[in-house]
């Protein structure tokens, strides 16, 4: 193995681990560089941007270490976007969280909007104004937006994890490694989609499973796909990545024709041949749609509730959700997650559907990182493959997995209403 090179500081770097800056930004340079030595990267990297997903209550220790930066003169300096937190500020006491937790969960939440950090609290940035340039490079947390970030908006950041992602922010540096790199941007894998079926294909529910199938074939390396239709709505690969970086490590992706460092099969794999291809079948997606699914249906269908919203519903998402209720009510609760950046565009007309249908929105948080539902077990219907991979072990609850129609007919009836005629 080749000895990886020291790490090389700045005249900057050295003047701010010197204490110009004060001790919250020495304390976070400290923490950025010691990061690129393990990472054996040689030298740090200038950052336009930063999300952070810290801001979510884990414990005392992230309120704790988000207020000595705080206390020590903190302060982002670069645009930084926050990830959800544990409670609904547009709507208190949707969670049920203890007094205490609650406390510090408010109290981290507030630190970090102290820090500098626009309070947006979405897991969708990129839908809420947060949209860095082609080639850029940044510092973002949460599977989903890192995924997002890199494969569809072709900015360049790892998988940044809690507490390196605000110290990135208040640095604005990050360690010169992984998908920072041109070289390490490229496909390795060929992932041939050309001969599933065009009605499939043509389905939103065909993406969250596809991601779940990604995620789970090839964990962190990067794939190339092709076959897939031109001009994909952004909502479909949103829910493409966000599953394939649930159920596997994938931080990048491309879709051949589609996204932006993948004009062509030979610039997506920088003009190398593939080291492996695989010919999807739909044998292989059914599979995966059956893993989504982790309840067993009782004899007379019931369920207990519908979860949608991982990540974040889009503006369109909720237009749809509208128009598929057309006017009816839900007989179970049904969760619609969201940020406040659609909620401050719904209007009072749109709004006034959801309530009159009995839909419970969500914002600031979702139903998988705090206490939400109703209990402490059930059996949940969804179309996010984000929430059917992560609802078990983080609520209790049972998971079966359906297009957006399937959760809206089955939230009307009761009982799950499933039409299984696309996967046939």
């Amino acid at each position: 193995m080749k000895p990886s090179m020291p790490l090389e500081l700045s005249p900057e770097d050295e003047a701010v681990l010197a204490g110009r800056d004060g001790p919250a930004a020495a304390m976070a340079l400290r923490i950025v560089a010691d990061t690129a030595r393990m990472l054996g990267a040689d030298r740090l990297i200038d950052i336009a941007s930063a999300h952070i997903d810290g801001c979510l209550y884990h414990g005392d220790s992230g309120t704790l270490f988000a207020e000595r930066l705080l206390a020590d003169g903190g302060r982002v300096k670069v645009p930084t976007t926050l990830n959800v937190g544990a409670l609904d500020l547009v709507h208190p006491g949707r969670e049920r969280l203890g007094a205490e937790q609650a406390g510090m969960a408010r109290r981290l939440m507030a630190a970090y909007a102290g820090l500098g950090c626009r309070e947006s609290w979405t897991c969708a940035p990129y839908q809420a104004g947060h949209r860095p340039a082609l080639g850029q490079d940044v510092a973002w947390g949460e599977s989903n937006a890192v995924v997002f970030c890199n494969s569809v908006l072709g900015a360049r950041t790892n998988r940044y994890g809690d507490f390196l992602d605000i110290c990135a922010a208040i640095t604005g540096r990050a360690p010169r490694a992984g998908l920072h790199l041109p070289e390490n941007r490229r496909a390795t894998l060929l992932v041939d989609a050309a001969g599933l079926p065009p009605a499939l294909v043509a389905e939103d529910a065909f993406y969250p499973v596809l991601g779940a199938w990604l995620g789970a074939a090839v964990g962190d390396r990067i794939a190339a796909i092709d076959g897939l239709p031109r001009g994909l709505a952004e909502d479909r690969l949103k829910a493409l990545g966000a599953a394939a970086a649930s159920t596997g490590s994938v931080g990048l992706f491309h879709v051949v024709g589609v996204t932006p460092e993948a004009p062509d099969r030979a610039t997506a794999f920088g003009g190398l041949a593939p080291a492996e291809i695989i010919a999807l079948q739909p044998a292989m997606l059914e599979q995966a749609r059956r893993r989504l699914s982790t309840g067993t249906l009782p004899p007379d269908g019931k369920i207990d509730a519908v979860a949608i919203g991982s990540p974040h519903l889009s503006e369109a998402e909720i237009d749809a959700l509208v128009a598929g209720l057309a006017g009816r009510h839900v007989a179970i609760p049904f969760y619609a997650c969201t940020g406040r950046h659609v909620l401050d565009r719904l209007g009072d007309g749109r709004r006034a559907a959801l309530d009159a249908a009995g839909v419970t929105l969500i914002a600031d948080t979702c139903i998988v990182v705090t206490p939400i539902l109703s209990s402490a077990s059930g059996l949940l219907v969804t179309n996010s493959g984000k929430f059917a991979h992560y609802t078990p072990s983080t609520t209790g609850w049972d998971v079966l997995y359906g297009s957006l129609t399937d959760c809206i007919e089955s939230a009307v009836a009761g009982r799950l209403a499933r039409d299984e005629a696309i996967w046939r």
